[in-house]
């Protein structure tokens, strides 16, 4: 678990890399001796329209991007076979932890938080595979993987033993790896919806100072963007990066609903009555909600964009309280957590 942490870091040192001096990156276009042409434009809302630089090989002009924007490249392409590495440590983990235990390892909460992070990982790094162009986006997930597991190491570990009576049965492997899959893909999910709603609101402010810069002339007075939305000089345009966080959305939300499903099958066999009304299964059926009202608002011209992206922060803190709040906080059937 150590190697996977530190190669998780060295990752995310790598993506920072590439995401501040990439191609993307605004000291790689300071640094160009000519100025990169915009190949495409943006179409705001109220009509104005926003010139954005492709991300190809040349620009329009035909200018190659400056050579440390290609050095930048071969570093987040170093980081993401790290990154790689990492995973491979973190699936060793896994095994290890259940050649320990004699079972799966996902019997409390140190080996579902560190089954869910691993998810979390690959689902990443299939998509960093298959699309070069968000690569450095990896800083991101890389943070957020690295925070959590090194809290799950910190504060949730528990020693390798048997399973307790009530969780001894064949729904473990079905419900309980349901669970971690989807936890995974919700995890990859928020972060991109967070970086879409940075660049969504830094869109929208450059709308509305293009349409300042027309209205006022020479009485225009330039009003700088602020942290957060100045890391949206990185990121790929926004209607990009929500397309891609509704497509793992909707992958995770009909396997989070075949576990919820799995799970009241569970409790018939366990306690002779489908649904409890128990904290966990609550809060799950409210992460359910959440992400079912994310996927209709996104089906929703008139919620699709910043409202779906709200809700589905607001189903990843959800997700949080079922998680962190519920088996530290509540006592209920679902008292498993290994935490004292």
């Amino acid at each position: 678990m150590v190697a996977a942490v530190l190669g998780y870091i060295v990752a995310m040192v790598g993506y920072a890399i590439e995401y501040a001096f990439g191609r993307q990156g605004v000291v790689a276009r300071i640094a160009a001796r000519t100025p990169r042409q915009a190949t495409k434009v943006l179409v705001a809302t109220d009509g104005t329209e926003i010139p954005v630089v492709d991300d190809g090989e040349d620009d329009e002009a035909g200018h190659r991007p400056p050579v440390d924007a290609g050095r930048a490249a071969m570093i987040g392409r170093i980081a993401l076979g790290v990154q790689t590495v990492a995973a491979a440590a973190h699936a060793a983990c896994l095994v290890f932890r259940s050649l320990a235990a004699h079972r799966v390892p996902w019997g409390n909460m140190y080996e579902y938080v560190l089954t869910a992070c691993f998810i979390a990982t690959v689902a990443w790094l299939v998509v960093a595979y298959k699309r070069s162009s968000v690569r450095h986006l990896g800083l991101f997930v890389s943070l957020v993987v690295a925070i959590l597991l090194c809290l799950d190491a910190a504060k949730l570990y528990a020693t390798a033993g048997p399973l307790v009576p009530a969780l001894n049965s064949y729904w473990l492997i079905i419900h309980v790896s349901a669970m971690t899959v989807a936890s995974g893909l919700f995890m990859v999910g928020f972060v991109t919806m967070s970086l879409y709603l940075i660049q969504e609101r830094r869109e929208h402010a450059l709308a509305v100072e293009a349409r300042a810069r027309r209205t006022d002339g020479d009485d225009y007075v330039e009003r700088p963007l602020r942290f957060p939305l100045t890391l949206g000089e990185r990121l790929p345009a926004a209607e990009s990066i929500e397309r891609l966080g509704f497509r793992l959305h909707a992958l995770a939300f009909p396997i989070w609903t075949f576990a919820i499903m799995c799970g009241a099958i569970w409790a018939e066999h366990a306690w002779g009555t489908y649904w409890n009304w128990d904290p966990k299964e609550t809060w799950s059926f409210i992460a359910w909600v959440v992400y079912a009202a994310f996927l209709h608002a996104r089906a929703t011209p008139s919620l699709r964009g910043r409202w779906s992206g709200w809700i589905a922060i607001v189903g990843w803190a959800v997700m949080m309280v079922n998680l962190f709040g519920v088996n530290f906080v509540v006592t209920g059937l679902h008292s498993y957590a290994g935490v004292g």
